[in-house]
């Protein structure tokens, strides 16, 4: 079992940053590819950014390139999302999600574990 536990979500004015982070523990963090996704109520969860286990290959959704940068630290079992230029449409719980692994995976479906979610909330 993998234990993902999300904070760093909350308030801020469109066009501001916010650093989520995800704290791991049970297994060794190392072997599993994280992801990070995100659902509006009544919606499908949605890929933004997924990294391997080394941290040496990323990808994002196109609503994020640019913005975003998913990144992680082995040594604190922990997985961060920094989040700039924040938009109204960013608006939802993010959840971070973790399989085993060594590849880049962007289905939601394809993930073992998953955290409670954070709220952010972006004000125009």
């Amino acid at each position: 079992q993998v234990q993902l536990v999300e904070s760093g979500g909350g308030l801020v004015q469109a066009g501001g940053s916010l650093r989520l982070s995800c704290a791991a523990s049970g297994r060794t963090f190392s072997n599993y590819a994280m992801g990070w996704f995100r659902q509006a109520p009544g919606k499908e969860r949605e890929f933004v950014a997924a990294i391997s286990w080394s941290g040496g290959s990323t990808y994002y959704a196109d609503s994020v390139k640019g913005r975003f940068t998913i990144s992680r630290d082995n040594a604190k079992n922990t997985v961060y999302l920094q989040m700039n230029s924040l938009k109204p449409e960013d608006t939802v719980v993010y959840y971070c999600a973790a399989k085993r692994g060594t590849g880049r995976y962007t289905n939601y479906e394809q993930y073992d574990y998953w955290g409670q979610g954070t709220q952010v909330t972006v004000s125009s």
